[in-house]
Order: C-alpha cells, then sequence, then structure tokens
C-alpha cells in the first residue's frame, strides 16, 4: 500500500470535524491550509512529537498512541489559556498499515472531536513510529497564560494528581501487568488536557505551564523565567486513591509526584487574595486545583514537609530527553 490511501482514511475522518468548523477556508488536499483567524484574536500554536519507546511503551494500542499524539499538544494550549481550534499531523511509520492508520484516527479523533479540533493537514513518511503534531488556537490579545509572570507572595497550585502516569511507567518498568482499564495506565495512555482550565485560569493565574517532564523540572522553567523562587511543601501534593495504594511508601510515591512526569496536569501561580476566585473559576472545569506552595523573591526552589523540616531536593527532577533517564 502506498502513502495515499492512508492519507485518504485520515482526509476522509477529518473531513466531518472540519466542515463543522467556520474558520477552516481549506483542510487536507492542498499544499498548506487556510484559517480564517477571529477578529480580535492571536494565533497560539504549538508542536510536540510522540516516538515509540520514548514517550510510550513499546506495543502501546494505535488508538491510545494517537489519543496521546494530540493530547501532549492540547495540554500545551491549556497552558496559554487558548482555545484550540487546527492540528497537523507528521506520522512517521515502518510500514503502510493501514489497521495502525484506522487506530491511531480512532483515539486521535476521539479527542479532536470532544474539543472541536479539525485536522487540517500533514504529512506522512516511512520511519520508525513517531507522530509529530501542530497544534493552532486562538486568545484575545494580552489574555495569554505565559511562564513570565509569577510575584512573590503569589501561591503554587497544581491540577488533578501527581504522579500517576509516572507510577504506570514505574510498573510497567518492573514487570508489573498493569491492565489498560487500570487508573494509572489510563493516565499514562490517554491523558487529560486541561483545557477548560486554562480558559477559566484567564486574568486570575500569573503564570502556567503544563507539567509535561515533571513537576520540579517545569515549576523550574517558571522560576527561571519569572525571576523569583518557590517553597513547596511536599505532602500538599495532590495522589490519587491509586496512585497511594500501588506505591504506599511515600518516599517513593513523593519522587513519583515530583520529577515522574507524563501528568499533563497544569502548575500555575495567582496572587493569594485571589483564593476564592481561583476556587470559583475552576468549580466548572471538571478539576480541582491544590495549592502546593509559595513564590518568593529569593531564587531557588526549597521543599519542605507538613511540618515545616526542610528537605533534600531530589538530584533528578525530571525527564531529559538526551540524557536517556530524568535528571
Amino acid at each position: 500500500m502506498s502513502e495515499f490511501p492512508l492519507i485518504d482514511r485520515l482526509r476522509q475522518r477529518a473531513a466531518m470535524t472540519a466542515g463543522a468548523r467556520g474558520d477552516v477556508a481549506l483542510g487536507i488536499g492542498d499544499d498548506a491550509a487556510l484559517l480564517a483567524a477571529p477578529q480580535g484574536r492571536q494565533l497560539v500554536i504549538a508542536v510536540d512529537a510522540l516516538v515509540d519507546g520514548v514517550h510510550v511503551p513499546p506495543g502501546t494500542a494505535p488508538a491510545d498512541f494517537g489519543w496521546k499524539a494530540l493530547a501532549v499538544n492540547l495540554s500545551d494550549l491549556a497552558a496559554m489559556g487558548a482555545e484550540p481550534a487546527a492540528a497537523l499531523l507528521a506520522l512517521a511509520l515502518p510500514d503502510a498499515d493501514g489497521g495502525f492508520v484506522d487506530g491511531f484516527a480512532e483515539g486521535f479523533f476521539a479527542l479532536a472531536d470532544a474539543h472541536r479540533v479539525a485536522l487540517v493537514g500533514g504529512d506522512t513518511t516511512r520511519g520508525p513510529l513517531a507522530a509529530s503534531v501542530t497544534v493552532v488556537g486562538y486568545v484575545p490579545p494580552g489574555e495569554a497564560l505565559v511562564r513570565a509572570g509569577a510575584r512573590d507572595g503569589d501561591d503554587v497550585w497544581v491540577t488533578g494528581t501527581l504522579g500517576d502516569a509516572a507510577g504506570a511507567l514505574a510498573l510497567w518498568a518492573a514487570g508489573t501487568p498493569l491492565p489498560r482499564e487500570s487508573a494509572l495506565r489510563a493516565r499514562l495512555d490517554r491523558p487529560t488536557p486541561r483545557l477548560d482550565a486554562g480558559l477559566a485560569l484567564r486574568g486570575l493565574a500569573s503564570a502556567c505551564i503544563d507539567i509535561s517532564d515533571g513537576f520540579l523540572a517545569d515549576l523550574g522553567h517558571v522560576l527561571a523565567m519569572s525571576g523569583v523562587g518557590a517553597d513547596i511543601d511536599v505532602d500538599a501534593l495532590p495522589a490519587s486513591a491509586a496512585l497511594r495504594e500501588a506505591f504506599p511508601d511515600a518516599g517513593r510515591r513523593r519522587a513519583l509526584q515530583l520529577a515522574g512526569g507524563d501528568d499533563y496536569e497544569l502548575c500555575f501561580t495567582a496572587p493569594a487574595p485571589r483564593r476564592a476566585a481561583v476556587g470559583a473559576a475552576l468549580a466548572g472545569s471538571a478539576v480541582a486545583a491544590t495549592r502546593v506552595g509559595r513564590i518568593a523573591a529569593a531564587s531557588g526552589l526549597r521543599l519542605h514537609d507538613a511540618a515545616g523540616r526542610a528537605l533534600p531536593l531530589p538530584e533528578r527532577r525530571g525527564w531529559q530527553h538526551f540524557d536517556g533517564a530524568p535528571a
């Protein structure tokens, strides 16, 4: 099979969503797509790649691969407070496997349809299994959430729970059977981009980032961009019941939450007087947020427990792609 029948499989499915959006003037079929951006909106553009065996375990179901390829990009739009609109997909396949493409499309479009994201173009090629997705969204001028806004005295928040996907990977690496329907595996295979939360935080959060490489690593980006430090209560980090059951040892669980990554939750800061407003804004977003620390003028990242005892920073704070392991 050549690549053109594979493209046709994606084109036919993509037309269902693209035709329902008024901003897609020209979708798949030409050398490039045409989008009519709404008046008074800035474009928000992000790109991420998923490589088999690097970002997903070998043998991940095609539908889960497709879902996650889009989800990690939509998470970037969520961190910017953007409304998603369109996506482009570059897919590398070892073979012209129509069954894989159909499964990939099932997962990809299940998430795309849920957020009215139109696939408007892309590319297919032979190579090691990988997917690169570019997403386009919109945000009113001056309302995008950025990393460089945290200020002394701001609260540090995280949405959802941390460590679930990292816990699933740890169990998989140890050879522990992990059914697809298990809670931890679901967080690894099909993360939930917090788009509603990102929209709700516009005008409230002073800085924001999505947690992909690890809480400490990604919070560190906010601190560096904002020129501040932070004090974090590790006992405040939200953990799911599934993570607590699988990792009853608090130290092991804490390491997964601090540096495991693959959470795709939002870490954001907001002035302390806005606590009630943050809670009210997120009440309709289907995800709660937890205060886990405070921004400080003094640079650096400091950890303590619920009793205020200082704790050492872990040697590894998150994922480093070119080291092949967390660092």
